[in-house]
């Protein structure tokens, strides 16, 4: 491998690093040819992601134009012809895709996965609220499921099955996220809880955005954690469909993330003092269980027994 393809891998593995904690921590138990190979993928998500939120919102023409150059630019890898040059991209930009270029010829992952991504990521332009939960589940979908989707075509799997799971796990962390960020995302004047929730607990946006506390608020964020738990309790059953050397660490990102809805409860529901969050203590102490799960397929299903996958 050339030291300018080495060089891309390593960019995009500090990106992971630096910006996904949690994600960088599990795919370190991969072997070494799929760690590098994920990178790429969480890469090139955080890139989009972060250029959209430069161009800061009010300017929908500018965040269009900027997918549209990331769509064309993805499009050329594809293509991967002869002349293919990214075009309009900076150095980092340009790390990414020659790394993706490179885990493209091992790995079949289908082109509208990203492309489904970033239209995720537009949708925060132009998005700030959700009617219900059909419509948040699309959101989730694009800027969540289609990451467990293309790191699925790297972890490898037994059955096509497993990427309905992939799916169902992809939102089940997505919620979490929207859990845990409430009060950011309120001061950035968005709402992701579904608005037919809100009524049914009666929970005002202005309560949410003032940071107020109440049982209603408790009521309702006890709903939205239930939820949320029982799509990991789906994902999690496709674990056995992956290759061997895959399972432990997508039940150590699971339950890692899922963690976080437990240090809501721990904090009795208040996401508007403190952000919850997972120690590296806690993700340590937390291998040898998840291990022998791993190993064993001996999942603890309780709760809903159904499948939420839509």
């Amino acid at each position: 491998m050339s030291d300018e393809i080495e060089s891309a891998y390593k960019y995009c593995e500090n990106v992971t690093k630096t910006h996904a904690k949690s994600f960088y921590f599990a795919a370190k138990f991969l072997p070494k040819r799929k760690q590098k190979a994920v990178f790429p993928v969480y890469a090139l998500c955080r890139h989009v992601d972060d250029e959209i939120d430069e161009i800061g919102e009010g300017n929908a023409d500018g965040a269009i134009n900027a997918v549209e150059k990331w769509k064309f630019n993805l499009h050329e890898i594809y293509e991967a012809t002869a002349n293919s040059e990214q075009r309009t991209a900076n150095n980092e930009q340009q790390l990414v895709f020659a790394a993706w270029k490179d885990l493209l010829k091992t790995y079949k992952i289908p082109q509208n996965l990203p492309l489904e991504l970033m239209q995720g990521v537009l949708m925060d332009t132009n998005t700030k609220r959700y009617e219900n939960f059909d419509e948040l589940y699309i959101y989730c979908y694009r800027v969540a499921s289609t990451v467990g989707l293309m790191s699925s075509e790297i972890l490898g799997y037994s059955d096509k099955t497993a990427l309905r799971y992939a799916e169902a796990l992809g939102i089940a962390m997505q919620l979490t996220n929207i859990l845990r960020d409430v009060k950011e995302d309120a001061a950035m004047g968005r709402i992701y809880l579904p608005q037919e929730d809100l009524r049914k607990f009666g929970v005002s946006e202005e309560q949410i955005f003032s940071g107020e506390m109440s049982d209603s608020f408790v009521e309702m964020m006890k709903f939205q954690i239930g939820r949320a738990r029982d799509y990991y309790r789906t994902g999690e059953k496709g674990i056995s469909l992956l290759e061997k050397d895959s399972r432990f660490t997508v039940l150590l990102a699971s339950r890692t993330y899922a963690r976080i809805l437990d240090e809501i409860e721990r904090q009795h529901y208040d996401v508007f003092t403190r952000r919850a969050h997972t120690n590296f203590s806690q993700k340590i102490f937390s291998i040898p269980k998840i291990w022998r799960e791993a190993r064993s397929f001996k999942f603890q299903v309780s709760g809903s027994n159904s499948d939420n996958i839509t």
